[in-house]
């Protein structure tokens, strides 16, 4: 059989904890058909079945159970010790960050990062899963959430505040429907957003409905939900401002729920020499200050959370 290439084996892996061709090919910055084609390869050479293919993703089999389970540790140790080598050269930068705030906040802020420092070299990686450090060749991401990533350096760079939002053409549907009474417009949830609707009823009265017009597992599949006018989203402002700017949305009355969550700069502590990222943690910071002053006029009624 010989020796097998440590990639195959990492990729073993990383499939084996997804669970998941596609999700796995995203972060492995792979085609599914070039990985799946890989752990063929694998397969053959270990003349092994390692995985059970079906329409929701993939399980492992007995020999693939024992095989994670003989090579995962030592992968992640290979990992982990290669990251303090994964530093390209001082002016290469790769930054993750969720398609929400890489979009909404960041790319429109980004020509004047690169007028400062023309020399730059940005990699950009949008995705809703949060990078791993240890595993993947990421200088430094931008998340949203409390601040508690173990083993980062986290610098917290602005709160969120969130409010309902939906599309004008919603709103002309919904002529003579008082803005401020929600339990009568079609409202629209997600896994984990029914408890900001009960904090947002609990703090402006009523309750929130027994059921929403949608649910969504993704916050940028919601948006465009309240875009085409399907109902009623909470809407993080960080996101949804310039929408609301440039009147793709309106904000139904006007009070603004201040959320415990914030976003954070976040990087690994191998990073805190990197050129690259000290000038690019400057510049944000500065810009995050700029953006906190511009925001602190616009939260009229403010709702704060305990």
């Amino acid at each position: 059989m010989g020796k097998l290439p440590l990639g195959l084996l990492q990729q073993f892996v990383l499939i084996a904890r997804q669970g998941n061709l596609s999700r796995a090919a995203r972060e492995a910055n792979l085609t599914v058909s070039a990985l799946s084609h890989q752990m063929k390869q694998l397969e053959e050479r270990l003349d092994r079945r390692l995985f059970e293919r079906g329409p929701r993703g993939v399980t492992l089999t007995v020999d693939g159970n024992c095989l994670l389970e003989a090579v995962g540790e030592h992968v992640d140790g290979i990992e982990h010790a290669l990251g303090a080598y994964r530093t390209r050269h001082h002016d290469a930068l790769t930054l993750s960050a969720s398609p929400g705030i890489m979009s909404s906040w960041l790319v429109p802020r980004l020509p004047k990062l690169v007028a400062a420092y023309p020399e730059l070299e940005l990699s950009l990686q949008s995705g809703s899963t949060l990078v791993n450090f240890a595993r993947e060749p990421v200088d430094v991401a931008l998340r949203y959430g409390r601040g508690q990533w173990p083993e980062l350096l986290c610098e917290r760079l602005f709160g969120e505040w969130i409010a309902p939002v939906a599309a004008p053409a919603l709103v002309a549907r919904m002529a003579g429907v008082d803005p401020h009474d929600l339990s009568r417009w079609p409202l629209l949830g997600e896994p984990g957003e029914s408890t900001r609707w009960s904090d947002w009823f609990g703090r402006t009265g009523g309750a929130p409905p027994k059921r929403y017009v949608a649910q969504f597992d993704s916050l940028d599949a919601l948006r465009h939900a309240a875009l085409e006018g399907l109902g009623v989203a909470l809407g993080r402002m960080v996101t949804s401002k310039s929408l609301i700017d440039a009147g793709r949305l309106q904000v139904l009355g006007n009070s603004y729920l201040a959320v415990k969550e914030a976003y954070w700069l976040v990087y690994p502590p191998r990073s805190q020499e990197h050129r690259g990222l000290q000038r690019f943690r400057d510049w944000l910071l500065a810009e995050a200050a700029e953006y906190r002053g511009q925001m602190s006029s616009f939260r009229p009624d403010d709702l704060a959370v305990d």
